[in-house]
């Protein structure tokens, strides 16, 4: 449990991470500060906190004060902010700027890195992105009640290490593969555009896999997958999802295998370690 009167804020990103988070946090008893950003962050977030703050991305200045308002001195990233903003909607302010023209690129864990560096000279320290999350991250093993068969099984080893050599390139979490051929790599286009841009290239039977990239810092940009991805892997007609287990937030978990079950689609969990012999398929199995 938390202290009482413990507070913890939230900066949060698009999809359902955030509320989840919240929800499992106050039942430990703690006063929920969220920074929200304009056009990606959910509203009914709202609903789950105890107080919001809507901002645009980009506003450092105006998220350090609310926090600092509000009393919050530990805080969490959760969920995504798509890099399109980069070229779209992104008007930072002049601290904004200042982190960001120290930076040598624009990778992902660097921005964050610097972000979440800036907000602790401000003495608000950054969590791992997986506190507060039990129950919620994936077991290791077979989850849905169909099992990957033999060649799906070759198809996610061969996935699970092309995602270690990429993920050092700050390139993604995610790729599709099929035959052992790699039919699509997530970019700035999040994970659900790229399972459907696999399903025009190559149709049924594309196995998705995602994971941490190698060495990432645990604070920021953990993997999550929910009902969404499962739909958008119906539609795409892809038929096993690979997840890292205890670094992957299973959204809805029930939802999410229930429509996992009706659509004959295979969610499995690996450790960080796995060798992908992760379940011992019969020969029945199949796509």
């Amino acid at each position: 449990m938390g202290e009482v009167g413990a507070r913890i804020g939230i900066i949060a990103g698009n999809g359902r991470f955030p509320i989840i988070f919240a929800d499992n946090v106050k039942q430990l008893g703690y006063w929920v500060s969220a920074i929200a950003h304009v056009g990606e962050t959910l509203p009914e977030l709202e609903s789950h906190v105890d107080r919001i703050h809507w901002l645009k991305v980009g506003q450092f200045t105006k998220a350090l004060r609310a926090f600092q308002q509000d009393g919050v001195r530990q805080a969490v990233m959760l969920g995504g902010v798509k890099k399109t903003h980069v070229f779209t909607t992104l008007r930072p302010d002049l601290r904004a700027l200042s982190i960001l023209s120290r930076l040598k690129h624009w990778k992902d864990d660097a921005i964050l890195r610097a972000i979440a560096g800036e907000l602790e000279k401000e003495g608000i320290s950054i969590c791992d992105s997986t506190f507060g999350l039990q129950g919620v991250l994936a077991d290791v093993g077979v989850l849905s009640r169909r099992s990957p068969s033999k060649k799906e099984e070759e198809d996610l080893r061969y996935g699970w290490e092309i995602l270690e050599r990429i993920g050092s390139l700050d390139i993604g979490q995610c790729v599709v593969i099929k035959d052992r051929v790699v039919v699509a790599v997530e970019a700035v286009e999040g994970t659900d555009q790229t399972i459907l841009r696999a399903g025009t290239l190559a149709g049924k039977g594309s196995v998705v896999v995602k994971r941490t990239k190698p060495h990432q810092d645990l604070r920021f940009d953990l993997p999550a997958v929910g009902p969404r991805t499962i739909e958008h892997m119906a539609t795409a007609k892809a038929t096993v999802l690979a997840v890292e287990a205890g670094r992957t937030v299973l959204l809805d978990q029930a939802e999410l295998l229930d429509l996992a079950c009706r659509h004959s689609i295979a969610v499995v969990g690996l450790s960080s370690q796995a060798s992908c012999n992760s379940s011992q398929p019969s020969e029945s199995d199949g796509p």
